[in-house]
């Protein structure tokens, strides 16, 4: 969410004792404390709130009563690629101390706390009371959350388990989002940020959040269809930027290549990148293996890396193998790799070079197969062959370049995706229901 958060203010205070938050989380930034959720009218005095810590533990706490309640995990959530389903029961009515806060984490209930300081029996909390609840910021302008935050649900009066929102799935017996939820939201309940963008409560009770300090971007990335982005994690040497959910790299004073999140090794694969600042023709887009082991591990400078290179060249193993168009500042790099037959595609503004044709796999670069390279996969990689400000937005199907959206979709993958041109016939989106589908 970035610079962006929502806000409310209930005219009147719902139950205090007993309510439930649920909500889906895809962490970007990682060992950075921010807040997601907080509630108070004054900057300087919050009165409850849940923010990661900068150890990427969890802490919801509250500040009433009869002292500061706060609940710290230590489980760390660690995965910039994962989506996270937490639900937070709260019950204070219950005899036992440890029935009164239930916290779950896809679908498991937590259990281990580094603190634990339970709410007195029937206390009330600051949540669901008057004052302003804010979503994605520290009250104003202050711990902004930097990630993605989808299907929040609060209920007005009743503690539900995890299972109410979420059930494994029964083929892979992962922990899957409940498109149909039943609840009953009470009062002040609300369902807000139903895979989108829409703050309009779709609860039935017309909560709705106001968006403050920016806008808030449609992407497709979903709990439901998890979208590849750049590695956070695997960004030592490469010493990029990273911002807007993980899709947009400003390199810093190296050279190395940020890989994506998901690697591939059979398939066929359309991703796009936008080049929104090149000072210079070191522009490199391209696939590898591995990950760089050094700050000079420019792509194709090790085997089994290819490379586009925005001086209009296509480069293998150190050295150019062909002629591309040359492209700048502002210019679109499809991407199209074909790994049921080893063969890769670039297009340039919607024009694939060489004259290929990704459907009919004429036109193709010749690449090896992922089972004779180091790691048995190919990631997409993007990186500057020099020291600058080199910057690229990838759209791996989320359906920006940025915080901006294509200008004018294309054909999109059956897998679900939303791409500036045309993906070939037979390709997919690097993401689960892509994955899936082959």
């Amino acid at each position: 969410m970035a610079n962006t958060q929502l806000h409310k203010t209930f005219s009147v205070a719902g139950n205090r004792k007993t309510f439930t938050l649920s909500f889906w989380v895809k962490r970007t930034k990682l060992s950075t404390g921010m807040y997601v959720f907080n509630v108070g009218n004054q900057e300087a005095n919050p009165q409850a709130g849940l923010e990661f810590q900068g150890n990427n533990t969890l802490t919801f706490w509250n500040n009433s009563g009869s002292g500061n309640k706060i609940m710290t995990t230590t489980q760390s959530f660690s995965d910039n690629n994962a989506w996270y389903h937490l639900v937070f029961s709260i019950d204070t009515t219950q005899s036992t101390a440890s029935d009164r806060v239930k916290i779950y984490v896809n679908g498991e209930q937590i259990t281990s706390f580094s603190t634990a300081t339970y709410p007195d029996q029937n206390y009330d909390y600051e949540w669901n009371g008057t004052q302003r609840h804010t979503i994605g910021a520290y009250y104003n302008n202050q711990s902004y959350f930097d990630g993605i935050l989808s299907h929040i649900h609060f209920i007005d009066g009743t503690a539900y388990p995890a299972s109410t929102f979420g059930e494994t799935d029964a083929t892979t017996g992962e922990w899957k989002i409940k498109t149909n939820v039943t609840a009953t939201y009470g009062t002040n309940g609300f369902f807000i940020l139903k895979d989108g963008n829409s703050v309009t409560d779709q609860s039935g009770n017309s909560n709705n959040f106001t968006v403050a300090g920016g806008t808030l971007t449609n992407t497709e990335d979903c709990p439901s269809n998890v979208f590849a982005t750049l590695n956070a994690l695997d960004n030592y040497y490469a010493g990029a930027t990273l911002s807007n959910g993980n899709t947009k790299s400003v390199t810093g004073t190296n050279t190395a290549q940020v890989l994506a999140t998901i690697g591939v090794s059979t398939g066929k694969w359309y991703w796009e990148v936008k080049a929104t600042n090149l000072p210079s023709t070191y522009g490199t887009i391209g696939i590898c293996p591995t990950s760089p082991t050094a700050t000079g591990n420019y792509i194709s400078s090790r085997a089994n890396e290819y490379m586009y290179y925005s001086a209009g060249n296509l480069y293998y193993n150190g050295g150019s193998t062909g002629t591309y168009a040359s492209y700048t500042t502002g210019d679109i790099i499809g991407v199209a790799m074909d790994l049921d037959n080893n063969r890769l595609f670039f297009s340039k503004n919607g024009t694939w070079q060489n004259s290929a044709d990704p459907t009919t796999s004429t036109g193709a670069y010749t690449i090896t197969a992922p089972a004779s390279t180091d790691s048995g996969f190919y990631f997409p990689a993007v990186g500057y062959w020099d020291t600058g400000n080199g910057t690229f937005e990838c759209n791996f199907g989320q359906g920006y370049f940025g915080t901006t959206a294509v200008a004018s979709a294309g054909t999109a993958p059956s897998g679900g995706g939303i791409f500036e041109f045309d993906c070939p016939n037979g390709y997919q989106s690097l993401s689960t229901k892509g994955i899936n589908s082959f």
